[in-house]
Order: C-alpha cells, then sequence, then structure tokens
C-alpha cells in the first residue's frame, strides 16, 4: 500500500498529468503495440548503461531521421517489460512527453511551463522512494525545447528541466540530429555536459533485411498477406539503390508496407505479396518505369504496360521495352 508521502504534486494530480500529457511506452509494450525491435540491442544496453549510472544518467540518441531513435526507446520499453533489465530498472516506466497535447490551449510560455513544472517536481520527488518505478521521460526531437530554437511552442523548457538534471532526480532521454543537437543543445555547456551520446549508425542492407525479417510478422497479420523472402531482398535492393536520400530501415519499411497495400487494392484475390506489387511502390516513390526495377540479369523480362498498370511477364527485354 502506498504511503502517504508529502509530496507538493499530489499522486492523484502526477496520474492526470502523465495521462494528459505523456504516452506509456512501457504499458505499449506491454499490449503489443510496438514491432519488434531488431538489430539495436547494442545501443539499448548502452543506455541501460548510462541510467544505471549515478551522475550524467541521460542520454540523447543522435541520428538522421528514419534511422530508428524512436525504437530504440520502445525496445528499452520492450526489455523492461520481458525483465531483461538490471534490477534497478524492472518495472521502470518509460515516458514519452506528448508536446502538442501540453501546448494544446496555451496562450503563454508561462501557462505551458505550468503543465510541465508539476511533471518534473512529480517525477523528481519519487526518484528516491523505493516504493515508486524509475521514471524515464522521453523527450523527441528535443532541441524544440532549446532557448535558441525560433519557430518552436516549446522553447526555453530546457531551463525548467535543468535544475532536476543537476541534481539527478530525473532520467531523460532525448532524440535529435546530430547536426541539430550541434546547433541548438551543444552550444549550452551546461546541458551538453548532462548529456551521454548514443550514435545510432543506419543500418546497413543486410542489418535492413534482418529488421524486415524481424518486424514482417506484425505486417503479414495487419494485411493478411504472405511476405516471401525475395520480396523483402528485392525492397532492400530498390530502396538503396534508388531512394539514396533517405535512410534505412524507415524507407524499406514503409515500401513494404506500401506494397502490402498496393496488393491487397489490386490483386486481393492472391494472398502472397507479389513482386509487382514491390515495383509499383518503389515506382510511385522514384519516378522510375516499374520495368526498369526488375531484375534482368535472373532473366525474369518483366515489361511495364501501362494501359494495364501493371508489370507483366513477357518476351522482350527492358533495351526493347525503352525504345
Amino acid at each position: 500500500m502506498t504511503k502517504n508521502y508529502n509530496f507538493t504534486v499530489p499522486q492523484d494530480n502526477l496520474d492526470e498529468l502523465l495521462k494528459q500529457y505523456c504516452r506509456n511506452y512501457t504499458t505499449m509494450a506491454r499490449n503489443g503495440q510496438f514491432d519488434k525491435i531488431v538489430g539495436r540491442d547494442a545501443e539499448i544496453d548502452q543506455v541501460m548503461l548510462i541510467l544505471l549510472q549515478r551522475n550524467r544518467k541521460n542520454a540523447c540518441m543522435l541520428a538522421p531521421a528514419g534511422v530508428g531513435k524512436t525504437a530504440l526507446v520502445a525496445g528499452l520499453a520492450q526489455a523492461v517489460v520481458s525483465d531483461r533489465v538490471p534490477e534497478y530498472l524492472k518495472g521502470a516506466q518509460v515516458l514519452e512527453l506528448d508536446m502538442s497535447a501540453m501546448a494544446a490551449g496555451t496562450n503563454s510560455p508561462g501557462e505551458f511551463q505550468s503543465r510541465f513544472i508539476p511533471i518534473c517536481k512529480g517525477l523528481a520527488e519519487r526518484y528516491h522512494h523505493p516504493e515508486f518505478p524509475k521514471y524515464i521521460m522521453f523527450i523527441d526531437e528535443i532541441h524544440t525545447i532549446m532557448p535558441t530554437v525560433t519557430g518552436s511552442a516549446y522553447a526555453g523548457l530546457s531551463e525548467v528541466m535543468k535544475p532536476y538534471m543537476t541534481v539527478g532526480d530525473l532520467h531523460i532521454l532525448g532524440a535529435t540530429t546530430l547536426d541539430e543537437f550541434r546547433m541548438y543543445v551543444a552550444i549550452d555547456p551546461a546541458l551538453d555536459r548532462r548529456f551521454q551520446k548514443v550514435h545510432l549508425k543506419m543500418p546497413t542492407a543486410e542489418e535492413t533485411l534482418m529488421i524486415l525479417r524481424g518486424i514482417k510478422g506484425s505486417y503479414e497479420r495487419h494485411h493478411k498477406l504472405e511476405i516471401p523472402e525475395e520480396c523483402l531482398t528485392e525492397i532492400v535492393k530498390l530502396t538503396e539503390e534508388h531512394m539514396r536520400k533517405r535512410t534505412q530501415p524507415d524507407k524499406s519499411i514503409i515500401t513494404m508496407d506500401a506494397a502490402c497495400g498496393w496488393h491487397n487494392m489490386f490483386k486481393s484475390e492472391d494472398r502472397t505479396l507479389s513482386l509487382e506489387a514491390v515495383y509499383m511502390m518503389v515506382s510511385k516513390e522514384t519516378g522510375i518505369n516499374p520495368g526498369a526495377l526488375t531484375d534482368m540479369e535472373l532473366g525474369k523480362n518483366h515489361v511495364y504496360d501501362p494501359t494495364k498498370n501493371k508489370v507483366e511477364t513477357g518476351s522482350k527485354n527492358f533495351k526493347d521495352t525503352a525504345e
């Protein structure tokens, strides 16, 4: 039974604030709302190590958009739920601050901060009481809370949070790109040194294929399709070759999802994802004729028929089609 601690933020108030302005990743992971996180074990362990420390127990994930910063936090929550964490983190609550919900209906920074401060204070007050779980606060796009950011409704929030980080009563996980961290966070040495950096590299084609294999079950259940291995390898190959400005695994996951949707729209009688659907979705994203995307070295000789909006097997080779 919870003792009647003399907290400045009563438990009922804190529970209501967390319900209104946070997403509980631990609860979401327990309910199976996240795909299986594959290929980030080393980075998750690195974040755990940072959280276990007495000082500088805050981590900032740095990577381009689409590499999997938020997925790493989901992976941490999954590790908590499956009890694959050290004793200190057992039962931890991973909470993402919903900044847009917190800012909704406010007319001034002071009004916005009046919602944020009780959350910080309430979690910090409970940090030293073993009866309460460890709360881990995740802030996506953390550069938007810095005072130097223009056009952000959350600018300056870092000054409110800094005192709690100084005394070590909060666990903060942040996520942003390396460039934005350098531009907005690193220029504040006091805040910069409170974060340990976790650099996430973009997965290779082989690692991306492993990720797709790990998560395809969720997409098969959603689309009620079987996704064969040849489709996965073709997705990774084509996105690597033709979507160079975008990052893995995001571009491959999006392509797989879209291809399943296209297949269900145009080939619903067949319950196995077709290569045709893959070519069509890559073509849509890149503007390349679907016939040019087929692997001629394997002798597939697929030809795009614009009158039928599909790729068909024929005797023509790519040169003939181009002419």
